[in-house]
This record gives structure tokens, sequence and C-alpha cells, in this order.
């Protein structure tokens, strides 16, 4: 006998929880399936964990930097197990609050691994092998995706790492090598560089964090040389082996010269594979594109009646923030209700490194390509007075506007605690604000958000302070 629901989430990462709590205010009655850990990823081994430690980080660089704020701190340490365990600590933490939420919007949870035998049903084998049927009128497959290998060095958490292990290391390394460096390349390259470490960051493309607008990526690099790692772009990995004691690699320069360098670790960051196989969809005939990842409607319906899918498994981009929004329009959707779809270009982008990223819409490049014709506004962190007053001069602000019609289409930042200033300019771009609403807008003083302001009057020729 199957136990029978409205909705089975398949997956509990910040797309799939999120989900089931806004089915489950809905009236629906609804179950989440996991095979490992609620909360998915994102809570236990992405983006809050990685926070945790890029804190710790953080702090360390502060201590070390003390007398730049007129302080005295001596013999300043790391402890690699004590930052680490902190970091498992804030992960367990959240893990047990979606533990919570799934109680008080009686969800009900299955533990184990899920998998599609046809529309509407899922068996769901336990950790000793014990299966149970499950029924829905629908489905929400939210599996999210894992890191992707080198294709002749796979991870073995000793010598070559993936995220997840980079979160947990046994040791700090002496030198390590970074392959990719887009989030999570960087995040970790920044992590381990204040750390201790002597970093080595590997791109294929003619510039990192190849995402972002052209003046950040320029930014950042001359920022991480400064700090001391070694950025090498338009660079390949042509040779690389691990040993009991370390990696050897041969990297072609963008000189076309090779050359042969010992790390003791390496990061391969060169991103996901959805999970998307062995849980049924394939023999259903869902739809997917040529990389694997799922194709979906605005209301993330695929092409089979009644299963919808969110997340890492469809279109990027990959964001947990992205995940969840999804989460609910699938819920509202599956509730009978008329959800808006979401606009990629209002989706905003963050990178925890030191200097901080944040974006959201085009970049001034994109926006070029695009037809438009342009008005760019910049500010640079130095002109403005919290900056300086927070010992943190170093970034600038970057707002990109159709000239035609003031509306905004893409802001970009390096600096400080952009990742908090972002949503301001995700906010307009959804209410689609043009230029004189945001020059008429009254900005606090002194705070940082002012060079918010300024890169929009820059934009006009109305700069204030520089």
């Amino acid at each position: 006998m199957s136990d029978s629901y409205d909705l089975i989430v398949l997956g509990s990462g910040p797309g799939g929880y999120v989900a089931a709590i806004r089915a489950s205010q809905l009236g629906l009655k609804v179950a989440i399936v996991e095979r490992e850990l609620l909360g998915g990823i994102c809570l236990n081994w992405g983006c809050i964990p990685t926070k945790a430690l890029l804190r710790s980080a953080e702090i360390l660089h502060y201590m070390q930097h003390a007398k730049d704020y007129g302080l005295t701190a001596d013999n300043i340490t790391a402890d690699l197990d004590a930052v680490v365990k902190r970091s498992r600590g804030v992960a367990k933490q959240l893990n047990q609050g979606v533990t919570h939420l799934m109680k008080k919007n009686k969800i009900a949870v299955h533990m184990g691994t899920g998998k599609l035998t046809a529309p509407g049903k899922l068996t769901v084998t336990d950790k000793d092998g014990k299966a149970s049927e499950l029924t829905a009128k629908n489905v929400i497959v939210a599996t999210g995706a894992r890191a992707r290998d080198l294709p002749n060095l796979p991870a073995d958490g000793k010598r070559v790492w993936t995220y997840r292990h980079a979160m947990t290391p046994a040791e700090l390394p002496s030198k390590l090598l970074v392959i990719g460096s887009g989030a999570i390349g960087i995040e970790f390259a920044s992590f381990y560089n204040d750390m201790g470490a002597d970093v080595t960051v590997v791109e294929m493309l003619d510039r990192i964090v190849p995402v972002e607008d052209e003046d950040v990526s320029a930014f950042l690099e001359k920022a991480l040389k400064k700090q001391g790692m070694q950025i090498l772009t338009s660079a390949k990995i042509e040779k690389i082996a691990a040993s009991e004691t370390g990696v050897a690699a041969t990297i072609t320069a963008k000189d076309g010269k090779a050359t042969t360098a010992e790390f003791s670790h390496v990061i391969v960051a060169i991103g996901i594979v959805p999970n998307t196989a062995d849980i049924g969809l394939k023999e259903l005939g869902v739809d997917m594109d040529e990389r694997g990842f799922l194709k979906t409607g605005p209301d993330c319906k695929t092409n089979i009646d009644g299963l919808y899918a969110i997340g890492d498994i469809t279109a990027p981009p990959w964001l947990a923030h992205k995940a969840s929004h999804e989460g609910v329009i699938a819920a509202e959707a599956i509730a009978g209700g008329h959800p808006h779809a979401m606009d990629p270009k209002n989706i905003p982008g963050c990178t925890y490194c030191h200097p901080q990223i944040a974006s959201v819409g085009l970049t001034e490049a994109k926006a070029k390509e695009a037809g438009y014709e342009l008005k760019v506004g910049t500010f640079p962190f130095i002109g403005n007075g919290k900056a300086i007053a927070l010992g943190e001069a170093e970034g600038f602000v970057k707002t990109v506007f159709d000239a035609k019609t003031g509306e905004l289409l893409g802001a970009h930042m390096i600096g400080a605690e952009v990742t908090e200033l972002i949503q301001g300019y995700t906010i307009g771009k959804t209410l689609e604000t043009t230029e004189q609403e945001l020059i008429e807008t009254v900005f606090p003083h002194p705070t940082l958000s002012e060079m918010m302001h300024e890169s929009v009057l820059g934009a006009y020729g109305r700069t204030l302070h520089m």
C-alpha cells in the first residue's frame, strides 16, 4: 500500500524545501524525499558553510591588519580544525532549522533514495535497503547537481578536491592549485590564500569570473595578484597527475609556454553535473538539453504532466536563490495559481571572495551586443566616506542604462559588502525603475549605498563626490 499525497518533492535543498513549505501553506498534502541531509548541498556543503569559512578568513585578515585601525594584535594564528568545526556547526544548526520547518508545516519527510517509476509514482529506498511506495498528483524534482570531475583525475579527497573536500580539509595546503575561476573556485582560492596557502588559479578563458562584467574581472585579478595569488588566464592544463605526496601539473600559459609545477593539493572547480541519472527521468521521457539539464516552461513544468523541475537540474543561473524562487513558482502553479514567470535578467549573482563581487542584469558588453545605446556610470569606493572609514577603499559600482528609455539594464559591483548592496538594484530592475526614480531616491549618509546613487548620477553626468 502506497502513501498518497498532493505533491512529492524529490530533494530538500533550497529549492525543494521551499517548494514543500509553500505548497503546504497553500493547503496541499506534501511529502519530501531526501537521501542525505535536509537542506541539501547549499545548507550542508555549499553556500552557508563556505560563508562560515570565509568569515573566519576575513576576521583573520583584519586581525593581521590590526595596525591599520590603530590596534595591536600579536601572534595571530589560525586553527584550521577549529575553523572547520565552526563551519560544520553552522551547517548543523541550519539543517536542524529545516527539520523544524518540515514539522511546523506538517510535511512528511521520507529519508532515502527516490526514483520515479511512473508519472506520480516514486519508490524510496532507505539506507537499510527497505523500499516504500509513494504516489502523488504532482512531483517536483529538485535533486540539484554535483561537481564536475576532470576527465582523467577523479577527486579522491586526499590530493584532489572538490568543494566538499575543500570544506573539511585534513590539512592546510602549502601550495594550492585551483582549476576554474567561477564563484566556487575563486571563493576557495580567497579562503586558502587568507589562511596562508600559496595559491595559483588557472582559467582557460581570457579572464577570471568570466560571467561578470569585464571591468569587474580586471579589478579582481589585480586585487588577487596584490594579495599574492598567481592568476593564469587563457591557460590550459596539459597534463596532471596525483601522487601520495602531491600533484604535478603541466600548464600552458597564454603565451604558449608550458611549465610543470608541483602542488600539495588541487581544487577542481570546472562546473557542475545535474543529478538526473538513476531517478527514472530518462525512462519517463523527460526532455533534457544536450548537457543533461531538464527543460521546463515558465511555471517550471516539464513535458510530462504533473512533473515539475527546479534548481540546478534546470537551466542556469545555478544559484540557490533562483532555486528557491522556482520552488515557489512551481508550488503556486500546482495549487492552481498563476505565478509570475521569473526573468533571469533580474536574478542577482554574488561571489564572496575578498573583495566581494555582486551583479544583476546585463554586462556592458552584453548590452552592446543586444543593440542598446548605453549610458554607463561608475563610482569608486575611494570617493565614499563610509568605505574610507571602514578601511575598505578598493572597489567600484557600475551601472548600465538604456540611453533611450532610462531602463536599468545592469549593475556590477566589486568591493566590501557589495553582496548586501546588490538587492537595491535588483528591486529597481524588478519594478522597472528608470534612472529618474533612482536619481530622486534619498540614500542615507554615511553608507556604502551612496555609491549606488553616485554611479547612477555618473551615467548622466551628474556625479557629486568625484
